[in-house]
C-alpha cells in the first residue's frame, strides 16, 4: 500500500525535525517519540522511510555490507574489493513487542542443519536493520531481555550471537526510532538514555488544524496513490535536501565558543555523564548542515539542547520526564551570560568538528519552520523557543507536554487538618471536608514485599518467585503442546532410554523448567480519613507509598491505588504500568472525613476480580495502609472473605503511647503480613507476603 507522505503531515514540527536530523546524521542516536494514542506517531515514522536515500550493498550479502568498506567479520564475507554491488532502498524494520530473542538476533538455520548437516546462521531483525531504521512501536512495553539486546547493539554497533551452537558477530548500526504512550508506563532509563533525541507530541488544539488532519486522512484513504501524487514534489525536495545535508556534514565547523556554550549548558542543566554534551554537539552540527550553514550558531545549540537534554536530567525514576523546560531556559541564559562575561573567550574561535563518525556525521536535520520544510508547519523566528521534548505547547499542532510535576504549593508549613468527625464529634455526618493535600518526603528504599507461593511466570519482572522462560533450571517437564522453552537434553535422553528406543521420538521431548521472578499487580489501599490527618501522619504515609511506588517501578509491576474517606472509597488510579501517574495522584491526595475501611476493601476486591478476568496470569499483591480504625460502614473483617487467597500486607499506621491493635486484627482476618509503618524501610532483608 502507498505510504502516507511525510510532507503531508499537519503540525508535529518538532517530531518531523528530529526525524529529519537523525536521517541526516544517524550518529545523533535515534528518536524516542512520546505521545497519547492517536497522534500520528507511527504514521510519521513509517513515512520517513520514503525519504531516506538508497544505500549501496554487496550483492548477495544478507548483512547489507557497504561495498566501499565491507565488514571484515561479516558472516557472509569476507568480501573482495571488487565484489558486485547493487543499490536498494534503506530498510525500515519493525521490531514487534512480542518478538522472541532468536527472531531479534538470529539463530541456527534449522532447515540447513537438517538438510545439509552444517551449522548455519539465520540472521535476525538486527541484521536486517543494519544501515537502515529499526522501528519499535510501544517501546516501553518491550521485555527486559530484548531491551538488553538493543542496548548492547546500540552501544557497540555490533550484534553478538552465542546460542544453539552458533557463534556469530556482525555489524548492526541502525537508526533506532521508538514510539510510546506514557499512560502505559515508562521504558527503562538505560534505554531512554540511548535515544539521542526525545520528542513529546500531542493532538492539535486548534479546530482548523484538526479539521485539516481529518480532511487529509479521508482523502488518503479514498485514493492513496492520488493523494501521494499531490505531495510528490515536496517529498522529492525533502529527500534531496537530506542528501545535500549529508554531503555538507564533513564541512560544518563547530566553533570553540559554541562548544564552550554546549559544555556550560549541560553543566548548568545538571545532566549526568558526557553523552549529553556529545549528542547536543552532534545535533547542533546536523542542524547547521540542514540549514545550509558552514558553522554552528547559538540558535543551533539552543534548538539542539531542547531536543537532546530534557529527558537526561531525571534524578529519580518516578520523576515525570520532560518537565524541566524552565530550568533548561535558565541553563541556556546562564551559559550565555557566562560567555559574555568570560574575557578569555574567543568569539571568533572556530575549531573543526572532531574527526570520524563522532564528528560532523552527527548533525540533525533542519527545522522545517526556518527553511520551508514540510507542509503544515508554521514559521517561527530564529532563536524563538521551539518547545522540544516535554514542554507544554499551546499552539495547535505542536508537541503537548506531559503532566507537570505536582504543584505542592502547600508543601511547606500548614495548619493541622481537622480531625475525623466521628472521632472528635464536632462535625455532623455528611459535613466532612477534605484538608489540603500535604507533600511527601524523600522516598527511601523499602523492604521487598513478595508473594511466597511460586507463580506460573505470567509476566517477567523482579518481585515474586515464579516459573519463567529464563533463569535457574530446576527440573524438566513434558511440554504442554508446543515446546515453550529450551529442551532439557538429559531428561529427553532419559525418556528415550526408558522406552528402550535407539533414537529420540517427539514423545520423549522434555522442556526445561526455569525459576525466575515475575511482576505483580501491586494494589495500594490507602486510608485518607481525617484520623490520618489529625495525627499529622499523612506526609509520612505518602512518603511510604511513594517509596513503594518506586520499588514497584524498579520491579516492573503494574500498580493501582484506592483511597477511602468520608462515606466511600475511590479508585484514584486504575491498574496501570504508568507509575508516574501514580505519583501525581498521590501528591494530590487529600484527607478528611470518616474512615470507611470496609468500602476500601470491597473496592479492592472488585478491582482484583476485574483484573483477573483481563489478565489471569498476573498475581495481585494487596498493600493496605491504615491504622485499622473503621468509623463508617460495616466491620472491615466482614469483607475479608471477598479477598480470600489474595496475598496482602497491612502497613500499620497507628502511633502514640496507647494503641488499639486494630490493624493487627485486620491483618489476621486477611491472612496478611503486618508491618509497622516505621519498619517499612528499616531493614534490607526481604519480607514475603503470605
Amino acid at each position: 500500500m502507498t505510504p502516507y507522505p511525510f510532507s503531508a503531515v499537519v503540525g508535529l514540527a518538532d517530531l518531523r525535525l528530529a526525524l529529519l536530523l537523525t536521517a541526516v546524521s544517524p550518529h545523533v542516536g535515534g528518536v524516542l517519540v512520546r505521545g497519547e494514542k492517536g497522534t500520528a506517531k507511527s504514521t510519521v515514522v513509517r513515512a520517513l522511510a520514503g525519504l531516506l536515500p538508497a544505500v549501496p550493498v554487496v550483492r548477495g550479502c544478507r548483512f547489507a555490507c557497504d561495498p566501499s568498506a565491507p565488514d571484515p567479520l561479516c558472516p557472509d564475507g569476507p568480501h573482495p574489493p571488487d565484489s558486485p554491488a547493487l543499490s536498494r532502498p534503506a530498510a525500515l524494520v519493525e521490531l514487534p513487542v512480542g518478538a522472541t530473542e532468536d527472531r531479534v538476533v538470529g539463530t541456527l538455520d534449522i532447515q540447513r542443519a537438517l538438510a545439509d548437516g552444517v551449522k548455519a546462521y539465520e540472521p535476525g531483525l538486527l541484521a536486517a536493520a543494519h544501515r537502515g531504521v529499526l522501528y519499535v512501536d510501544e517501546v516501553n512495553l518491550l521485555p527486559d531481555h530484548l531491551v538488553d539486546l538493543l542496548l548492547d547493539a546500540a552501544a557497540m554497533g555490533r550484534a553478538h550471537v552465542e546460542r544453539d551452537g552458533v557463534s556469530v558477530k556482525h555489524a548492526a548500526r541502525f537508526l533506532l526510532v521508538g514510539t510510546m504512550n506514557p499512560e502505559e508506563g515508562e521504558p527503562r532509563p538505560q534505554l531512554v538514555d540511548r535515544f539521542g533525541l526525545v520528542v513529546t507530541v500531542g493532538a492539535p488544539r486548534e479546530p482548523r488544524e484538526r479539521a485539516e488532519v481529518v480532511r487529509r486522512r479521508l482523502a488518503y484513504e479514498a485514493d492513496p496513490a492520488g493523494f501521494a501524487a499531490r505531495f510528490a514534489d515536496a517529498e522529492r525536495e525533502l529527500a534531496a535536501r537530506i542528501v545535500a545535508a549529508q554531503a555538507a556534514l564533513p564541512r560544518v565547523q563547530l566553533p570553540d565558543r559554541e562548544l564552550d556554550r554546549i559544555a556550560r549548558v549541560c553543566l548548568a542543566y545538571g545532566v549526568d555523564g558526557m553523552r549529553a554534551d556529545i549528542v547536543v554537539a552532534r545535533c547542533a552540527v546536523a542542524l547547521a548542515a540542514w540549514h545550509g550553514r558552514e558553522a554552528v550558531t547559538s540558535d543551533d545549540v539552543r534548538d539542539a539542547a531542547r531536543l537532546a537534554l530534557p529527558h537526561r536530567r531525571r534524578r529519580d525514576p518516578l520523576d515525570p520526564p520532560g518537565t524541566d523546560e524552565e530550568r533548561l531556559e535558565e541553563a541556556l541564559a546562564r551559559a550565555e551570560a557566562e560567555l559574555e562575561d568570560d574575557p578569555d573567550d574567543d568569539p571568533d574561535g572556530g575549531g573543526a568538528p572532531p574527526p570520524g563518525p563522532d564528528g560532523p556525521d552527527s548533525r540533525p536535520p533542519d527545522i522545517p519552520e526556518k527553511s520551508g520544510g514540510p507542509e503544515g508547519q508554521e514559521p517561527r523566528p530564529a532563536g524563538a523557543p521551539s518547545g522540544h521534548a516535554g514542554a507544554p505547547r499551546g499552539d495547535a499542532g505542536e508537541q503537548g507536554g506531559d503532566a507537570g510535576t505536582p504543584r505542592n504549593a502547600d508543601a511547606g508549613a500548614q495548619p493541622d487538618p481537622p480531625p475525623d468527625a466521628a472521632d472528635a464529634g464536632q462535625r455532623p455526618a455528611g459535613a466532612e471536608q477534605a484538608a489540603p493535600a500535604v507533600a511527601a518526603g524523600n522516598p527511601y528504599r523499602t523492604r521487598t514485599l513478595s508473594i511466597a507461593r511460586r507463580g506460573e511466570g505470567g509476566h517477567a519482572g523482579r518481585r515474586s518467585p515464579a516459573l519463567a522462560r529464563r533463569g535457574r533450571v530446576v527440573g524438566s517437564r513434558v511440554p504442554r503442546g508446543k515446546l515453550a522453552g529450551a529442551p532439557h537434553l538429559p531428561a529427553t535422553l532419559r525418556a528415550a532410554l526408558h522406552r528402550g528406543a535407539r533414537g529420540v521420538d517427539p514423545r520423549d521431548l522434555r522442556e526445561s523448567v526455569h525459576v525466575g521472578r515475575e511482576a505483580n499487580l501491586v494494589l495500594f489501599v490507602v486510608d485518607a480519613s481525617g484520623s490520618m490527618a489529625a495525627r499529622k501522619r499523612m506526609s509520612i504515609v505518602k512518603t511510604a507509598v511513594l517509596s513503594l511506588l518506586r520499588d514497584a517501578y524498579q520491579r516492573r509491576d503494574r500498580v493501582g491505588m484506592i483511597t477511602f474517606r468520608g462515606h466511600g472509597a475511590e479508585q484514584v488510579l486504575p491498574p496501570t504500568s504508568s507509575h508516574e501517574v501514580g505519583v501525581l495522584r498521590l501528591a494530590s491526595l487529600r484527607t478528611g472525613g470518616r474512615t470507611p475501611l470496609a468500602a476500601g476493601l470491597r473496592t479492592a476486591a472488585a478491582t482484583i476480580a476485574t483484573e483477573r478476568r483481563r489478565d489471569p496470569r498476573r498475581r495481585p499483591l494487596l498493600v493496605v495502609v491504615t491504622d485499622g480504625r473503621a468509623t463508617s460502614g460495616p466491620d472491615p473483617v466482614t469483607v475479608a472473605p471477598a479477598l480470600a487467597g489474595v496475598a496482602a500486607v497491612v502497613v500499620d499506621c497507628e502511633s502514640g503511647p496507647i494503641r488499639l491493635g486494630l490493624a493487627r486484627r485486620l491483618a489476621t482476618a486477611l491472612d496478611a503480613d503486618l508491618m509497622p509503618l516505621d519498619h517499612l524501610g528499616a531493614a534490607p532483608t526481604t519480607r514475603k507476603a503470605a
